[in-house]
């Protein structure tokens, strides 16, 4: 399921995408600031080239590009 980020509070938002972009295995030795990885991803969600996926087995939310995710997950 596919949740729109527009939809999430501003904190929320932001939670997720610092939790994102501070991942084991994101950063691969990048020392870009924090606030420039996450405004990369919020340019990403806001001009449709990720999205936000919500698992509900799991009941949790991952970042995704759009070009990854299922064609009938867009639908």
């Amino acid at each position: 399921m596919l949740i729109p980020h527009d939809l999430l509070e501003a904190d929320t938002l932001t939670r997720l995408i610092e939790d994102f972009v501070t991942r084991d295995g994101t950063d691969n030795g990048d020392e870009t600031p924090l606030e420039t990885r996450v405004a990369r991803v919020r340019r990403a969600l806001d001009k449709g080239e990720a999205v936000i996926v919500f698992d509900a087995d799991s009941q949790q939310c991952q970042l995704a590009l759009r070009h990854e995710v299922p064609r009938e997950w867009l639908e």
